[in-house]
């Protein structure tokens, strides 16, 4: 009896919640904070403000009353628990396949990184950029906070799949947000460039083409700016962390030297050549190779996206002549692949070296390296950068060196052909890192029906 007398008591109710909020405070490292006791206390024991104020104080409340203030609860509470502890991520495209599937539905750990206070704390709840149905953005842009991680159970580690923010995903073309805007402009760079070498035409710098193309993307597209905590949300797989360098020949993954050996489920193109009967689907899809994985190339030619298991299970029936592995030749300049030099040679299967800046490291910079961390230096640290006579300046001043003030991470698809990856828009800062996927908590196959579209054998998987 006197328990109960006890948790029923207004001060008991007001150091437990006290307690509670100190805490939190603690970890946040927020102190300012602290003057929420006032408002606790006052809840708790001196009740002069009514907080609730949708609600009456004494006497029976409305059914329709109840209803909001339970609704107004869960809102609150659900976003506190999104944005420190873990959110819901489902799987949108076929880039991590077969490790992790479309419809995969993932509980994704904001503590196992440490979760970030909100550089846009005032948005409407559960959406990342935009409104549903009036497509306007969903978030005010003032108070913006500085980038602030709390303190997590562990660090990004290699090979480890993570939740981020994507890179690119500062500056969006509204028209076609699946794709980067960079990538639209030095698309359209690229297709001037070709016309004007084809028609004979003075073939200008790179340079002159990247601000043509910019100028005509901005003309042509409503472009819209995203803070970090508002651009899309990708996952991938992270093959390096700070300090680690990089490179990838033949599509064989090197991380400082050592050879990176393909993750369970790894997916790859493979030409695959037959004595002029055709495959058959029924026996490719009991091998998880569905009809969206192969192209016909011809009558004896396909192209099928599948494991290096699943290559040597092709290459050994009766009616297959070769199975090779998709690959594009060494020093084959990409102009989509980051850096977007042609100084670098690089393409999906052959990149690098490359090395992740680590926070606090300072390098030599020159014309010859800038492109690797132009973005770095502008977009994802603040400065102002600009090259003139051959000569590189940050915020005014001459300048040949550079000290990075985060870590930096690659992060690659284990659908390597079928990834838009760290390989296309570079690193991904630390800042961007959003949580850790533990586990699928539901699967759903949007090509089947009714309750054959949930895949119960992934349900509570574990990710690896």
């Amino acid at each position: 009896m006197k328990f109960l007398q006890l948790l029923s008591n207004k001060y008991f109710k007001f150091a437990l919640a006290a307690l509670i909020y100190i805490l939190w405070i603690i970890w946040i490292g927020s102190y300012w904070l602290l003057i929420g006791l006032a408002v606790i206390f006052d809840i708790y024991v001196t009740k002069k403000v009514n907080w609730s104020f949708w609600k009456k104080r004494e006497g029976k409340n409305s059914a329709i009353v109840e209803w909001i203030d339970a609704l107004i609860f869960a809102i609150i509470a659900v976003s506190l628990i999104n944005i420190f502890l873990f959110q819901n991520f489902k799987i949108p495209t076929g880039s991590m396949e077969k490790s992790l599937l479309i419809g995969d539905h993932l509980f994704v750990s904001k503590v196992a990184y440490g979760p970030r206070i909100p550089n846009t704390p005032i948005s409407f709840p559960f959406t990342q950029h935009t409104m549903p149905i009036i497509k306007t953005k969903s978030y005010i842009e003032w108070p913006a906070w500085p980038y602030k991680r709390l303190k997590g159970f562990s660090e990004v580690k290699n090979n480890d799949i993570v939740v981020f923010n994507f890179p690119a995903g500062d500056t969006v073309a509204l028209q076609q947000q699946a794709r980067s805007f960079y990538s639209i402009v030095r698309e359209f760079a690229e297709e001037q460039k070709i016309r004007d070498s084809r028609a004979g035409n003075t073939v200008k710098s790179q340079n002159k083409y990247m601000i043509d193309a910019r100028q005509r993307v901005i003309a042509n597209y409503d472009i819209t700016y995203r803070p970090v905590d508002k651009r899309d949300n990708y996952i991938k797989r992270c093959i390096a962390i700070p300090g680690d360098t990089l490179e990838i020949i033949n599509s064989t993954v090197f991380i400082n030297g050592k050879q990176l050996k393909d993750f369970e489920n790894q997916q790859a193109k493979y030409f695959v050549i037959t004595d002029g009967t055709r495959l058959n689907p029924k026996t490719l899809e009991k091998m998880n190779i569905y009809h969206s994985d192969v192209y016909t190339l011809g009558l004896t030619e396909y192209l099928i996206t599948m494991t290096k298991e699943n290559a040597d299970k092709v290459a050994g029936f009766k009616n297959i002549r070769k199975v090779t592995k998709y690959l594009k030749p060494q020093d084959s300049y990409a102009y989509y692949i980051f850096p977007h030099d042609e100084r670098y040679p690089w393409n999906e299967d052959n990149f690098g070296p490359l090395w992740m800046p680590e926070k606090g490291t300072t390098i030599k910079i020159d014309t010859s390296n800038i492109s690797k961390y132009e973005r770095i230096i502008k977009a994802y640290e603040g400065n102002e950068l600009e090259i003139r006579d051959a000569k590189i300046y940050i915020n005014g001043k001459e300048t040949d060196s550079y000290t990075f003030k985060m870590g930096y991470y690659w992060m690659m698809g284990d659908n390597r052909h079928d990834s838009a990856d760290s390989r296309f828009w570079g690193f991904v800062p630390e800042d961007h890192i959003v949580g850790k996927p533990k586990y699928v908590w539901l699967s759903l196959d949007k090509e089947k029906k009714f309750i054959s579209k949930i895949r119960f054998r992934r349900m509570f998987m574990k990710i690896q």
